[in-house]
């Protein structure tokens, strides 16, 4: 077996589409997203063996900040839908290969490398330890759509249900979105939650390329929730191997009381379990030890509480520790103002 940095679509996407633990983020057409994302440099790392066939696969996205001097400051990875390997001996041993391999070549050229799990990785968290990612606790919630509608909805927060038709009664309406131009309207919505909290928002061609490549693959929903003509909330969903996995959202902060992030949850996970979806991903819901105010509203919804973490190998310690810094103080002097 051997490591490569180039695969035949083909061979990839059967791969991926034959692994009962990818995820839309293993897919090629994820990666042809980053790929067209300003500030976003998505790279394939996979071990094959000698007949071609993939056994580990590896799809860090390296996401920059700043270019030029603060680029060594600001530029990290991503593996937002982990690793992925073979779930046999010489997976695991196609995978040791290729984490050597990883780590050998990033030495000193990026801050650190994060692995996202979206499914239990206890096999091989011993392996991904032997190699620099550590494992820190991350939780996130999964809502069963494999129930009738009926147990779904009763199985919410009474609160969850109230808001739900407290927007209906006040016409807040759904709208599906289907151009490029309704993106641009979305993304103006997210640009303006985002900024409040004091995040920063990736880039509108992060979500223009996202609608250009997968939406006419039905492998992405983005939803527009509307008072009279204004929209005030958006949620961006991904579809892939029945699983719905939460992106993006947020709501206008002059119009909480219409209750719209609560029906558009509602409206997604309703759709999901009529359109044989088994389970609605909530995106993670923090480190346990985290006051994260996101986990109080998505557990609402009820879902499973999990704990599948995430493996984080930081590649310069020194230059991480600045970067941490300055981003704090880029939080509190830029953002916003």
């Amino acid at each position: 077996m051997k490591v490569v940095r180039k695969l035949d679509e083909c061979v990839w996407r059967e791969f991926v589409n034959q692994h009962s633990e990818s995820n839309v983020f293993h897919t090629p057409e994820m990666f042809q997203v980053f790929a067209h994302t300003e500030g976003h440099r998505p790279t394939l790392w996979a071990t094959v063996s000698n007949d071609g066939h993939v056994l580990a696969l590896l799809l860090p996205v390296q996401i920059t900040l700043f270019n030029g001097l603060l680029r060594c400051l600001t530029t990290r990875a991503v593996a937002y839908g982990s690793v992925l390997c073979a779930p046999c001996k010489e997976g695991q041993e196609a995978l040791t290969k290729l984490l050597y391999a990883y780590r050998y070549e990033m030495r000193g050229s990026l801050l650190f490398t994060e692995l996202r799990n979206l499914s239990d990785m206890s096999v091989i968290q011993p392996l991904l330890h032997d190699y620099g990612f550590v494992y820190e606790d991350h939780l996130d919630f999964l809502v069963d759509l494999q129930r009738p509608i009926e147990e779904i909805w009763s199985s919410l927060d009474s609160n969850v249900r109230t808001n739900v038709r407290k927007a209906r009664r006040m016409n807040v309406m759904v709208k599906d979105v289907t151009s490029l131009e309704e993106v641009s309207s979305a993304y103006e919505v997210l640009a303006n939650v985002y900024e409040r909290i004091q995040v920063p928002l990736a880039p509108y061609s992060l979500f223009a390329t996202a609608f250009d490549v997968l939406h006419s693959r039905g492998m992405i929903k983005l939803l527009m929730a509307y008072v009279d003509d204004a929209c005030v909330a958006v949620a961006v969903r991904l579809l892939y191997n029945g699983l719905i996995h939460a992106w993006y959202a947020g709501a206008l902060g002059d119009y909480s009381k219409y209750k719209a992030n609560d029906l558009l949850n509602w409206y997604m996970i309703e759709w999901g379990a009529q359109n044989g979806f088994k389970f609605f991903d909530f995106g993670g819901a923090g480190r346990p030890d985290q006051d994260y105010g996101p986990r109080k509203f998505k557990a609402k919804f009820n879902g499973a509480l999990i704990n599948y973490g995430r493996n984080i190998c930081v590649h310069r310690p020194l230059y991480l520790r600045l970067s941490q810094w300055g981003y704090q103080v880029y939080r509190r002097y830029f953002i916003g103002n």
